[in-house]
């Protein structure tokens, strides 16, 4: 399992897939409950079977990993770090990575008859820029956005977002970011996130069939992706405000900018898109 898991780490940093990820946290998981009952058994720490100690040590490391997940989510909160980005065009220009599995994605988004549009960025910080690409279709009722993502491996990793617009004012909006987000949507958005589908035809076809089934008509895209996003992030800010996921802005410095239960969903979501590449299910 050790061995295993360090050939996964290798292919994690080659290739960024989230999929792997989530395989290396379970073999993880796994190798430090084994080692640990097997390392108390061998010192006689404790006078309890092999089934005890790992169940055990299995809880223990679970209670350890939510209490970091909860640490980190508590430091964002009182961060500078913008929760809700801004993005400006990007004069750089649309910068795919120069490797082969991002330059034949590339290809396939020609081939499918996706026009490129704007280039954007936001400064996340000093150190960071999130990047996303946007492209069209040529009859302008498909809007995609490529976002190159920063994973813990190491590499980059693209995530996709395909957004229709409804003729009754609705917006069918299909991703697989695998980063927690576990706030709130606008009514009129039907959001479908399935992390665990890199493959970028798989989520097209996902995301037409859905267009498909509405049974409505899409209508064309009329405003400049910078705007449009742009208009996306107020809009998601002001609604988790009002919501109660984000406090409101007198309370920040004492407080953070997160509430308690804004932290709870994103703790949620953050264990089970690590561990079962699932976003939480709220009620």
């Amino acid at each position: 399992m050790m061995i295993l898991s360090l050939v996964i780490t290798k292919l994690i940093h080659t290739y960024a897939s989230p999929v792997l990820s989530i395989i290396n946290r379970w073999l993880r998981w796994f190798v430090l409950a084994v080692g640990f009952t097997e390392i108390s058994l061998y010192f006689d720490w404790f006078q309890q079977s092999f089934e005890t100690l790992f169940a055990a040590f299995f809880i223990g490391w679970f209670l350890i990993d939510s209490i970091y997940r909860w640490l980190t989510i508590s430091a964002i909160s009182v961060s500078p770090l913008p929760l809700f980005p801004r993005f400006k065009l990007n004069p750089s220009g649309d910068q795919w990575p120069v490797q082969g599995r991002f330059l034949k994605l590339r290809d396939t988004l020609r081939e499918k008859g996706f026009n490129h549009l704007q280039a954007l960025r936001s400064e996340v910080s000093t150190h960071f820029q999130l990047r996303v690409s946007v492209y069209q279709k040529a009859d302008s009722h498909l809007r995609l956005q490529v976002s190159f993502l920063p994973h813990p491996g190491g590499n980059l990793s693209l995530c996709f977002q395909f957004t229709t617009r409804l003729v009754d004012g609705t917006c069918l909006v299909t991703d697989n970011h695998f980063l927690p987000f576990a706030g709130f949507y606008s009514e009129n958005w039907l959001v479908q996130r399935k992390p665990n589908t890199r493959s970028f035809l798989q989520l097209l076809n996902y995301h037409e069939r859905r267009v498909t089934l509405s049974g409505k008509q899409s209508v064309a895209w009329d405003t400049e992706p910078v705007v449009d996003l742009n208009t996306q992030q107020a809009e998601l800010e002001r609604i988790n405000t009002e919501m109660g996921f984000l406090l409101p802005h007198n309370l920040h410095d004492e407080h953070g900018r997160i509430s308690y239960e804004g932290r709870y969903r994103i703790w949620k979501e953050m264990l089970t898109l690590n561990y079962f590449g699932k976003p939480a299910v709220y009620h």
